[in-house]
């Protein structure tokens, strides 16, 4: 826990990318999404059990989420919404074991499931997600990270299938990312200084 308020720790961080240059990544990666979802399910057979689940992670992924599922429907992309909020940080500023806090209610058998989140750091967490989603009878399964770290810590076989934006190995916060729970909802993504 940081005794600290967000705007002291703002003046001790730099502004990595701003909200312009976020809203641009988002709808680089909606094109993407729509165009590798688009046009896979017949016309005839449309209806909730066929367009893809799009599963949100709580609470990070919130800001990014929403504005990537309204850039899909911009694009004709119809989804159906559910959320997931599995955590190992708890408050933290690193992982632990995780817990999942709420499951998905949405029968995911047989169905292609997007999952969108904020961060893909070193993936333990998406790991799980996936595995689980898979276990559910998950017939796809694809990752939709706002921000992914460079470093070499990933698990193995975890990675993003869509990205927005590469960041450097710092403690990153803002667009739904947190410090100590703080900053979320911070427009730019930021990280404390070296």
């Amino acid at each position: 826990m940081s005794d600290l308020l967000i705007a002291e720790v703002l003046e001790k961080s730099d502004l990595l990318v701003d909200r312009p240059a976020i809203d641009a990544a988002i709808a680089k990666m909606a094109d993407a999404i729509a165009r590798d979802y688009i046009g896979d399910v017949p016309p005839h057979r449309l209806g909730d059990s066929f367009v893809p689940v799009f599963l949100t992670v709580m609470h990070g992924a919130l800001p990014f989420a929403g504005q990537l599922a309204l850039e899909l429907g911009a694009r004709g992309l119809d989804l159906q919404f559910d959320y997931l909020h599995a955590t190992r940080y708890r408050g933290n500023n690193q992982g632990g074991e995780l817990v999942w806090k709420h499951r998905p209610a949405t029968s995911l058998y047989g169905r292609r499931v997007l999952i969108a989140d904020d961060i893909l750091d070193e993936g333990h967490t998406l790991a799980e997600v996936g595995r689980w989603c898979i276990e559910q009878g998950a017939t796809d399964v694809r990752i939709a990270a706002l921000t992914v770290k460079d470093h070499d810590r990933c698990v193995d076989g975890v990675r993003a299938d869509y990205v927005g934006l590469h960041l450097p190995d710092r403690y990153v916060f803002g667009f739904g990312m947190d410090y100590y729970e703080q900053g979320r909802n911070l427009p730019g993504i930021y990280a404390l200084k070296d």
